[in-house]
C-alpha cells in the first residue's frame, strides 16, 4: 500500500464481477436465466461446466469446445483449471476477434468456494490488474436454509459479508417462513449490500451489476454508490458508525427452545457474530506515506481478518478524491478521482472485519497520525 494514486485511466479496463454462494443457494439457476437475458449482451461468463447451467438447447453459435455464444448476445466460456489463465486466454481471444468484443466479465465460483482467493486472482496478477478491474460481488442465500448455513458454514458467512449485492432464493417456497428474519441478519452483516428477492432467478442483470465505482452510465465516479457510507451511520448501536453484532436479530443463544430449528442454542461463537462493518471518517487531510504505511502495516499482520476494504480519501496536497479498495492483503492501485461527488471533503472508509474491533482500528490509526506517540509505542513495546 506504498504506491502513490494513479490516474483514473485504469477505468477503462474491463469490469469483473464474482457471482457466489453457497450449494443449492439457487445460483446456478439464476445463472441460467441470467444467460438468456438480453440485459447480459456484451458479457463474457466463466462457468464451470456448460451442462450445469442447461444451456445447450439455448446456444446461437458454439465458437469451439469451451465457448458459445448465446442468443442474448452472452459469451460463456468454460474454466479449465487455472483461472488466470482462462482470463488471459480470454482477453486475448478478443483482441485477435476470435470472439465477440466483450464489456463485462462475470466469475461463477463453486459452491463451496471461499471467495477471497477469486479476488485475490483479479488484484495480484500483473496481467489481468492491467486489464481487468474487480467490480463487484454477488452472492445467493438460500430462502429456507441460509440461516443453518450462516451457522454451521464460514464460508457462506464470507461469501454474504463481502457482497455488493445479495440475491435472496426461494422466497416463495413455504418453508421461507423466516426470510424476513435471515434479511435482518444478513444486514447485520453488511448493512451496506441491497438484498434481492428473486424467484426462479428472473432478476434484471442492472440490478445485479455495475456495482463498482466508476459508472458506465454517466462515465463517471459513482462514490456514493459504490462506498455507501451511510449504511454505516449509527442506527441505536453504541459508538458511531459500526454494527458490534452484540444483538442477535431476534436470536437468542441463552434460551434453549427459542432458537432456529436445528441450532445449537448454546453456540456463543456463532460466525457472524465475529463479523463487523465499521465506517471510519476523518474530518482533517491524511498524510499519504503514514496512512499508506499505517494500512500496509494493518494488511500485513491481520491481513486475514480484513474481509474487505474500500474508501474515499481527502490526501494532503491532492485537490481530488482517491479512491482504495483492498480484500485481505492485497489493495488495487489507489486512484485519483475525477472530482469530489459534493461539499463534504471527508475521509471515510468502509471496514468488514473479523474479530477486528473498531477501537482497535481507531487506536491503530491514531498512532499512525501522530509520529511522536507510534515512536513511544515502539518504544514501549522493545
Amino acid at each position: 500500500m506504498s504506491n502513490a494514486p494513479s490516474s483514473d485511466e485504469g477505468w477503462i479496463s474491463i469490469p469483473v464481477s464474482v457471482l457466489t454462494g453457497f450449494l443449492g443457494s439457487g445460483k446456478t439457476t439464476l445463472l441460467g436465466k441470467l444467460l438468456r437475458h438480453p440485459g447480459m449482451g456484451e458479457t463474457a461468463v466463466l462457468i464451470n461446466e456448460f451442462g450445469e447451467v442447461g444451456l445447450d438447447h439455448e446456444l446461437l453459435e458454439k465458437i469451439d469446445s469451451e465457448t458459445v455464444l448465446m442468443s442474448s448476445g452472452c459469451l460463456c466460456c468454460t474454466i479449465h483449471g487455472d483461472l488466470v489463465k482462462s482470463l488471459r486466454s480470454l482477453y486475448f481471444r478478443r483482441v485477435r476477434g476470435e470472439v465477440p468484443p466483450f464489456r463485462r466479465v462475470v466469475v461463477e465460483t463453486t459452491g463451496l468456494a471461499d471467495p477471497a482467493p477469486i479476488l485475490h486472482t483479479l488484484m495480484e496478477d500483473p496481467i489481468l490488474e492491467a486489464y481487468f478491474r474487480l467490480e463487484s460481488v454477488v452472492s445467493t442465500v438460500d430462502a429456507v436454509n441460509g440461516w443453518s448455513q450462516l451457522d454451521s458454514q464460514f464460508e457462506s458467512v464470507k461469501q454474504a459479508a463481502v457482497a455488493d449485492r445479495i440475491v435472496l432464493t426461494k422466497t416463495d417456497l413455504p418453508e421461507a417462513k423466516d426470510t424476513a428474519r435471515l434479511e435482518g441478519r444478513l444486514r447485520g452483516l453488511n448493512p451496506a449490500a441491497p438484498i434481492l428477492r428473486v424467484v426462479h432467478g428472473d432478476v434484471d442483470p442492472s440490478l445485479l451489476f455495475n456495482a463498482g465505482l466508476y459508472d458506465p452510465a454517466t462515465k463517471t465516479a459513482d462514490v456514493q454508490g459504490w462506498l455507501k457510507a451511510e449504511a454505516y451511520e449509527p442506527h441505536g448501536h453504541h459508538h458511531g458508525h459500526d454494527h458490534d453484532h452484540d444483538h442477535d436479530h431476534g436470536h437468542d443463544h441463552h434460551h434453549g427452545h427459542e432458537g432456529h430449528e436445528g441450532q445449537d442454542p448454546h453456540d456463543v461463537n456463532r460466525h457472524d457474530k465475529r463479523i463487523a462493518a465499521t465506517c471510519l471518517t476523518l474530518d482533517e487531510p491524511v498524510d499519504w506515506d503514514s496512512f499508506s504505511l499505517w494500512l500496509g502495516s494493518l494488511a500485513r499482520y491481520r491481513g486475514e481478518d480484513l474481509l474487505r476494504i474500500k474508501g474515499i480519501l481527502n490526501v494532503a496536497g491532492e485537490d481530488r478524491p482517491v479512491a482504495i479498495h483492498g480484500v485481505q492483503h492485497l489493495f488495487h492501485p489507489p486512484a485519483r478521482l475525477p472530482a469530489w461527488p459534493g461539499a463534504d471533503r471527508r475521509s471515510r472508509i468502509v471496514f468488514i472485519t473479523r474479530d477486528i474491533e473498531r477501537r482497535f482500528l481507531e487506536e491503530s490509526l491514531a498512532s499512525y497520525r501522530d509520529p511522536a506517540k507510534r515512536l513511544a509505542e515502539m518504544r514501549g513495546q522493545s
